[in-house]
């Protein structure tokens, strides 16, 4: 099993490489609308769409547990998608929630922002249009990153290839990936790993359940779990009475 990640800044045709590259490897693809249709199934869309590759407001990290909740169904949606096999992922973090897995491979699509506007006047964009436009999406997107994972986007050690598409092809950048992808040195996904993805999605969900239902903490309730195995978690903490204890665990048995 592999996984490709594509982070890729607006104007550059990174998307269309992604969707190439998947279609190329008959790899399943999830851009945002599968994405958002998954997380529909799901039955936490709302969740997902508060904060999709933007970063919430300071006062809602401050006085709010939505982009917290939000952020770990996000995340839990990335690995349970991770699952269900070989797969391309269009940004949403996934290149550093996958990070650790030698069966991903992390791809970074740039370009200088003169190379940007052009391509977005031949969608159909103003210059003036464009310009506002990649200077928008440039800051939810890296706000985002900074927000969910504490890290800056910009930074070339997050990925395994950055494509400058100034002098690149769509052709030419599919290629370089698919060459990649197919080599030797991209080894594919251990039951171990398997298993560990498994076991970090269990985890964000068990998260988010407990946060909404306000279990986490507060003056008489404070539980927390730790996840033992897959699909396996052990609760701990101080729980109020036994009907909130009985709450708690009922919750975790429903993921």
């Amino acid at each position: 099993m592999y996984f490709i990640t594509f982070s890729r800044k607006m104007g550059t045709n990174g998307t269309e490489i992604a969707r190439q590259v998947a279609n190329k490897l008959g790899y399943q693809f999830f851009d945002t609308e599968a994405i958002e249709n998954a997380a529909r199934e799901m039955g936490f869309l709302e969740n997902i769409k508060e904060i999709d590759e933007k970063a919430p407001s300071l006062f809602q990290r401050l006085f709010s547990h939505k982009p917290a909740i939000g952020l770990d169904r996000l995340t839990s949606l990335v690995y349970e998608l991770a699952k269900k096999g070989n797969a391309v992922f269009l940004g949403r973090g996934s290149h550093i929630l996958l990070k650790s897995f030698s069966c991903a491979l992390h791809i970074r699509v740039t370009a200088s922002v003169e190379r940007r506007v052009q391509n977005l006047i031949e969608r159909g964009f103003t210059r003036e249009g464009g310009l506002k436009a990649i200077e928008r999406s440039d800051h939810e997107r890296s706000s985002f990153i900074k927000f969910a994972f504490g890290v800056d986007w910009e930074d070339p050690d997050l990925y395994d290839l950055v494509l400058n598409m100034d002098k690149l092809s769509v052709d030419l950048g599919v290629n370089t990936v698919l060459g990649l992808a197919r080599s030797e040195e991209i080894k594919a996904c251990s039951i171990d790993a398997m298993k560990s993805i498994e076991m970090m999605g269990l985890e964000r969900r068990a998260e988010a359940a407990l946060m909404e239902a306000g279990l986490t903490y507060g003056p008489t309730t404070s539980i927390s779990f730790s996840v033992v195995g897959p699909g396996k978690l052990r609760l701990s903490g101080l729980a109020e009475n036994q009907a909130t204890k009985t709450r708690a665990e009922n919750l975790l048995k429903t993921l």
